[in-house]
């Protein structure tokens, strides 16, 4: 801009004080400028001469201050790029207990907003870069192809709590599922569907639990009609974004807990806490719904419970064992 600016006010300048035309003036502009050191246009006046000099000045020094701008930023850009892409990765090696989401298109950038929003720590794997660089920057994210074990090492599968297989083929998901597994057994494995059909493969390749958005969909747009009212409070309820005074919650009993060896029963929750056991998920895999008094609550049990939000923390820190 203040190349334009100047550069006009030197046409101007010659085209008044010499008389030269306005081609001329700014013919004369550029080449001293551009420092190419043609010979004048005209003779030129001695008050020329000393507006030339001044030409020369403002000019060169705004050409070497343009370019030397436009090379910093360049350099900044690679600089941020670079360690910017290093320090992605050390925090990447840092990760344990984490998800990965492979695959950042609407399903896999969903999951993404929902883990970020409860703070929970996960890496994005994707081969498109467009769609790389519509996500989030405060996300972690990989580059490359899930399918390929190199990449998955560098996501740190091995030591990763879940994966998240969302790409937009089944046939892709399905060797994403196949290479998780492989390379961590214990890795609970949660794959998108488009297809009904290729829900079986994706379970016999490995996945824990398959998902079809568009069987979703459709599930829950005829659930609206036929249970509005139990949908809108199942909505409210697992909702973080709400601020209602109920909510649902899985709270996993530690062993260091008092409530380990309670029973339902014995354990008040409801009584001290107003929250309600909807389900206990034992520590062997078998739900019980609806438990009675007597039930028993074990360390690795999970509870289902509905209650007020602000006991909810309070009941998490006594199934941990760091409040009594």
């Amino acid at each position: 801009m203040l190349i334009l600016v100047f550069g006009t006010i030197g046409t101007a300048g010659y085209h008044f004080i010499e008389g030269w035309s306005w081609f001329d003036s700014l013919y004369m502009v550029i080449v001293t400028f551009s420092t190419v050191g043609y010979a004048e246009v005209h003779p030129l006046s001695h008050l020329g001469r000393m507006f030339t000099m001044g030409v020369i000045v403002a000019g060169v020094g705004l050409v070497y201050f343009a370019i030397g701008t436009m090379t910093f930023a360049l350099l900044e850009f690679e600089f941020d790029k670079t360690f910017g892409r290093r320090k992605m990765l050390r925090d990447i090696d840092r990760l344990s207990g984490h998800y990965i989401i492979c695959g950042a298109g609407r399903v896999g950038t969903s999951a993404a907003r929902e883990l970020a929003r409860q703070s929970a720590p996960f890496v994005v794997i994707e081969t498109a870069h467009t769609s790389v660089e519509h996500l989030d920057k405060d996300w972690l994210v990989l580059e490359g192809d899930a399918t390929k074990e190199p990449i998955l090492k560098q996501a740190h599968v091995e030591r990763a709590s879940g994966l998240i297989a969302a790409t937009t083929t089944d046939a892709t998901n399905i060797y994403i599922v196949l290479t998780a597994r492989g390379m961590n057994p214990e890795l609970k494995i949660i794959a998108r569907a488009s297809e009904e059909a290729a829900g079986k493969h994706l379970v016999k390749a490995g996945a824990n639990k398959v998902v079809s958005p568009y069987t979703f969909a459709g599930n829950r747009i005829a659930q609206s009609f036929l249970r509005p009212n139990v949908l809108d409070f199942l909505d409210l309820a697992i909702s973080r974004d709400n601020n209602e005074e109920m909510m649902i919650e899985e709270i996993l009993i530690d062993k260091r807990s008092r409530l380990h060896g309670s029973t339902v029963g014995s354990s008040n929750i409801h009584r001290d806490l107003g929250i309600m056991i909807l389900a206990i998920k034992h520590a062997n895999g078998n739900p019980g719904f609806n438990p009675t008094a007597g039930q028993s609550i074990n360390a690795g049990d999970y509870l289902i419970v509905m209650g007020p939000a602000v006991k909810m923390s309070k009941l998490e820190a006594i199934a941990s064992g760091s409040a009594q």
